[in-house]
């Protein structure tokens, strides 16, 4: 009778090292980076990442902090162009208590597309990190895809260059209403007239100057307890808030197709740089179900 000899746990471990792992099953996105650039020479390098990379931030697995694309609900898609149902709102403002008196009851669904796009950051490598393979990866990790992080809400807010990505703060049938007096009552203000067009305010994207308020004031605890999650960043203006039916609204498409790419002696002073890319589409359905407050008068 023969007998298989099992491979040694140095063994398994040495295969586990030499082999590309593009789904992150066993190594971060920095570590797979670094393990990449250990087996390059003199020349660029190119990673593939079959994963959104910002979702890939390893802290966001330890503090609640939400960014805008956890706002979302999200599609697994293969084509750059995906087709989806988009209801342009009624050119009317009354709302009564039957279903024929609703703005929705005169909603027009037509079929839409969306098209992905790259989003993506270059960030300067300092000189000997290169040579350090567990610096590296933690600098990747822990440094370069939270700047991605940003590029992504600034991209989700404000929209793409390529303008395939249009905007929440552009979309023009964005609603408004003001920001002033007491700040939970405003919010909650706007998040009714979020309703009003049958949405159901679940989101609320806020500048972190206002999300500290709302923990000051207890009122970030208020709105979890009602489902409205509240995404920080500084890429919404100070003072201004937008309310809408994130999930219901938009849905965030994910091709899972990233890059980390080491770009030797591209930058400005001729010193490598670390560019980190991924893949991403919006689809709006419900432009109407958002709201943006913004300082003076009254909501």
């Amino acid at each position: 009778m023969s007998m298989t000899t099992l491979p040694s746990a140095s063994a398994v471990e040495l295969t586990r090292q030499t082999l590309a792992d593009p789904a992150l099953t066993r190594r971060s996105p920095g570590e797979e980076f670094a393990w990449a650039v250990s087996q390059a020479q003199d020349e660029d390098v190119t990673v593939p990442i079959s994963v959104h990379l910002t979702a890939a931030f390893p802290l966001f697995a330890t503090r609640p902090r939400y960014t805008v694309r956890h706002l979302l609900k999200v599609a697994t898609v293969t084509d750059r162009t995906l087709a989806y149902v988009r209801e342009a709102p009624a050119d009317r403002a009354d709302a009564g208590n039957s279903y024929e008196q609703t703005p929705e009851s005169s909603f027009t669904p037509t079929v839409d597309a969306a098209e992905l796009t790259e989003v993506s950051v270059r960030v300067p490598i300092p000189s000997g990190l290169r040579e350090q393979p567990a610096l590296l990866a933690a600098f990747v990790d822990y440094r370069v895809l939270v700047r991605l992080g940003v590029v992504e809400n600034e991209s989700l807010l404000h929209g793409t260059p390529d303008g395939r990505v249009a905007g929440l703060l552009n979309l023009l049938e964005l609603r408004r209403g003001r920001l002033t007096g007491e700040l939970g009552a405003a919010l909650t203000a706007g998040a009714a007239l979020v309703e009003e067009t049958g949405g159901s305010c679940d989101g609320i994207t806020v500048h972190p100057t206002l999300y500290w308020r709302l923990v000051r004031d207890g009122m970030l605890g208020r709105l979890a307890e009602a489902g409205i999650r509240v995404a920080r960043t500084r890429m919404m203006p100070h003072h201004a808030a937008l309310l809408g039916d994130y999930r219901a609204a938009l849905t965030l498409l994910d091709p899972g197709r990233s890059t980390l790419a080491l770009l030797r002696k591209a930058g400005p002073g001729g010193e490598d740089l670390v560019e980190a890319c991924t893949t991403v589409g919006l689809a709006v359905h419900l432009p109407q179900h958002f709201v943006l407050l913004t300082g003076g008068g009254t909501p």
